[in-house]
């Protein structure tokens, strides 16, 4: 029974998350970090990066903060030097950079051929490139050692068609297949050593989307309860509520997983609203 639970472990282990100054990206930080990994928290806002590291100090948790943009590699390669430089190596990298984009989402009565060119470029850059570029520049530290592990972030708007979200849903559905196909690239070229997996929230309540699903008292909206309507389990979920399969997927009790996407959404992706 001890060798089991040993398997679930992350002791000593060196996790880079992206976007980690976000609502989920948050709770992934201090999962990770409780579960024992020394984490390297990449976000663009100093302040609030500040405020995260202090917070998982005072707990006794090994952190630091990478202030970087996910989408300028060299501000990337700038943070995988300090990390190395600092713990030797990088074990994880977990993508939870991303976001939705106001003008790449349709208003109510607005035509899909109006949609906004910038702002489908902004929320395919945001998303799909600032997974690609991280990985590419952490991703090739860990190849030198031939283990290392890649968690994305995906979305329920990847498998689902959610009205109005456009650009961001198709962000997403080419994160998953990114996931795919950089697995099958990883294990195929550096061995079975490196892998790369995604989670897919549900609906979690941020800063992006609070206005949209909740009111001002604080109980759903129409479009929230049609949401929770369509969730067996009749609720949003809790930040805290990802950080168990993140840490799965991250230790060696997944060490034979790659490839895949896992959903976290309280059975929405599994009902068919009948």
């Amino acid at each position: 029974m001890q060798e089991r639970q040993s398997l679930f472990n992350l002791t000593g282990k060196v996790v880079i998350v992206t976007g980690g100054s976000g609502a989920l990206g948050t709770a992934m930080t201090r999962g990770l970090a409780e579960a024992g990994a020394k984490v390297a928290v990449l976000a663009r806002n100093s302040e609030r990066l500040a405020a995260i590291v202090g917070r998982l100090s005072d707990a006794g948790l090994e952190a630091m903060a990478l202030q970087a943009d996910v989408l300028e590699k060299d501000q990337l390669l700038r943070a995988r030097d300090e990390v190395t430089e600092e713990w030797d190596r990088i074990d994880v990298l977990v993508n939870a950079a991303g976001g939705n984009v106001q003008g790449a989402t349709l208003a109510p009565g607005e035509s899909v051929f109006g949609l906004s060119e910038t702002a489908l470029r902004r929320v395919f850059d945001l998303n799909l490139t600032g997974t690609i570029l991280p990985t590419q520049v952490f991703g090739e530290e860990m190849a030198t050692r031939r283990l290392g592990v890649v968690v994305n972030v995906s979305s329920m708007a990847a498998d689902r068609a959610i009205t109005r979200v456009v650009g961001y849903s198709a962000a997403k559905a080419g994160v998953e297949n990114f996931t795919r196909w950089m697995a099958t690239e990883f294990a195929r070229v550096y061995g079975e050593g490196m892998r790369v997996n995604a989670v897919a929230p549900g609906f979690f309540i941020g800063e992006q989307n609070r206005s949209l699903l909740i009111d001002a008292d604080g109980r759903p909206t129409g479009r929230g309860q049609t949401i929770i309507d369509h969730t067996p389990m009749g609720r949003f979920g809790e930040p805290d509520e990802v950080i168990g399969t993140l840490v799965w997927l991250c230790s060696d009790a997944a060490k034979f997983v790659t490839g895949v996407t896992v959903p976290i959404d309280g059975g929405f992706s599994a009902f068919s609203g009948v």
